[in-house]
């Protein structure tokens, strides 16, 4: 990626040198005695010279190229609308000025951005870096670009030539919806904070113990009966239920609104559909594909049932069979996600006690013991792998799959540490890390845990976020088989959309430093310098925040207390789960 940047600038160093004249109304724009600031970027570029002066977008002069794609023409045209809005002045659609350009010698995410006297100019070849491009234009300019309302601050895009592209092709984050339900706008609103921030995958987390939310036609139930819970534990109290009937799930119509409003923003949404554990809600709903055949409920609690698909019930494959080909349907993506975690709860092994388990393993010809359960999960994941696989698709499934003997082609998910994406990259399977040490958002985000909103446990604050590389372990030679890097929240204890937006961000603009800047771009102080400008941003945006960093701690935002307070709190309240 280096080498193709130094490329773009020597191929940039042209363009602006020879680039056609130097139309007078861009010079008017541009600014020489603008006052330099810092820049705020986030994630931060991997090739930036930063010159003095700034350009005048107000009124502007706006080209785009011809060949440029109608998805890509949609971005530059909302980008100028914004700025027209703001500024309240119009632009002119001629050349001169911000000049949008394909450059097809350019990656799918790569962009350049070069800002002098002479105008803008932005290069791509795709979506992906002209979607980019703009993001760091809002970025670079003041907060207000944000708004939707005339302002009467200036729109001043400082001189700088910016040369960019993504350390990682799979930049992931993760949402839970089946713990709480999220209606379709604000999994939109989800999607458009990623895509601020240049993440590029989203893992739709769409079945659990707790509710299935995916409609699925051929089986009705699954959501009729899978989708409802009777009520809800309370906090932490195991034994409680708010008695209050709770679920939803989301159509295919809906679905595929979701999956088009993704790609309007560079983003894949990889469901997932976790087997074959978590799936009390589907048992509920059809009971002959359990082990025991019921009666089951949908979990009113937290954790994870012991409750599995029975794994020698051919009648289970016709299921997942079907249950897939209509996920197919609707998400076009590469990946599905086929979980495969937490199957065996502490030493449970359901499938040890059930005789048509038992005669598959004999089948197999795996030898009954305490691997059998793994071999014979082994057999689950490779069936369904090789559905899917005879339509095109390849499967990511949680580390856990790697135990026993993982079918080739199978992409790992490290979420208990880092050890699994160590181990599937060693054994020659790739891997994405997502390791809940440093990338799980359900935990707390300061050590003052009576003023934050209840969490699973755990204390994750941004700058541990930060510091994660996901190279950390690995032997020299296997770095390849790291896809990329993603970040889970879970939402056990999620209720609000406010609750929500406030434990994803701002770790989520840490993570997208891992994902996309080359690990010598990386520093937390520049970092944290940058967030009081994507505070403001996301204030005027409406997204609720963490201020921790800037000692106001919880959704009240209160004072944090002094070190010698701290730690009398947290000598009587000690952190653990």
């Amino acid at each position: 990626m280096k080498i193709r940047i130094i490329a773009l600038a020597a191929l940039a160093a042209v363009l602006v040198s020879c680039g056609g004249r130097k139309d007078p109304t861009a010079a008017a724009h541009f600014d020489a005695s603008a006052k330099a600031e810092p820049v705020t970027v986030v994630p931060y570029p991997n090739d930036i010279t930063v010159g003095t002066g700034a350009y005048d977008l107000a009124g502007t002069a706006v080209s785009i190229g011809k060949a440029i794609d109608e998805a890509s023409a949609k971005v530059i045209r909302d980008f100028v609308a914004r700025l027209e809005t703001v500024t309240g002045e119009k632009t002119v659609e001629t050349e001169g000025g911000l000049a949008f350009i394909v450059n097809e010698n350019m990656a799918p995410e790569e962009y350049a951005l070069i800002v002098d006297s002479t105008g803008v100019k932005v290069e791509a070849a795709a979506l992906g870096g002209f979607l980019y491009a703009t993001e760091t234009m809002k970025q670079l300019l003041p907060p207000e670009i944000y708004g939707n309302a005339k302002t009467d601050v200036k729109m001043l895009l400082p001189a700088v030539k910016i040369f960019d592209a993504p350390r990682f092709a799979y930049r992931g984050m993760h949402l839970d919806t089946c713990r709480h339900f999220w209606s379709v706008a604000e999994v939109k609103k989800y999607l458009d904070v990623m895509a601020m921030f240049k993440i590029n995958r989203f893992h739709f987390h769409l079945t659990e113990d707790q509710g299935w939310r995916m409609e699925i036609k051929r089986y009705p139930r699954l959501t009729e009966v899978g989708g409802w819970r009777n009520g809800t534990m309370i906090g932490k109290d195991w034994g409680s239920n708010d008695g209050i009937r709770y679920g939803g799930f989301y159509t295919q119509d809906e679905l595929r609104d979701i999956v088009a409003y993704a790609a309007a923003l560079n983003i894949t949404v990889i469901p997932e559909i976790d087997l074959p554990g978590h799936m009390l809600a589907a048992l509920t709903a059809y009971p002959e594909l359990g082990c025991t055949g019921g009666p089951y409920e949908v979990w009113t609690r937290w954790g994870v049932s012991n409750e599995i698909l029975c794994a020698g019930n051919d009648a289970v494959f016709d299921f997942l069979e079907g249950v897939l080909t209509e996920v197919m349907d609707v998400f076009p993506s590469e990946y599905i996600h086929i979980g495969g975690d937490e199957c065996f709860i502490g030493d449970s092994d359901p499938w040890n006690s059930c005789p048509k388990c038992l005669a598959r393993e004999d089948e197999l010809g795996i030898p009954h013991g305490p691997m059998a359960k793994h071999y014979l999960q082994n057999y689950v994941t490779e069936r369904v792998q090789t559905f899917l696989g005879e339509h095109g698709r390849k499967i990511i499934g949680w580390d856990e799959i790697l135990q026993g003997e993982l079918a080739p082609g199978a992409t790992v998910m490290s979420w208990r540490g880092v050890e699994g994406g160590i181990e599937a990259a060693e054994k020659g399977f790739d891997a994405i890390m997502t390791p809940s040490s440093f990338l799980y958002f359900d935990y707390y985000q300061s050590r003052e845990r009576d003023k934050e909103p209840i969490c699973i446990g755990g204390n994750l604050p941004i700058e541990n976020v930060y510091a994660y590389e996901p190279f950390d372990g690995l032997k020299p030679g296997t770095e390849d088989h790291i896809l990329g890097v993603q970040a889970n929240l879970w939402t056990e204890y999620i209720a609000t959309p406010e609750h929500l937006e406030y434990m994803l961000l701002p770790r989520m603009c840490a993570l997208s430093e891992i994902q996309w800047c080359e690990a010598d771009r990386k520093d937390y102080d520049r970092f944290n310098g940058s967030l009081d400008r994507i505070f403001r941003a996301l204030d005027i945006l409406g997204y609720t925040s963490c201020r921790n960093v800037r000692g106001e701690i919880g959704l009240d935002r209160v004072p944090a207390r002094s070190e010698e307070e701290l730690q009398e709190y947290l000598n009587n309240n000690p952190i653990g789960w």
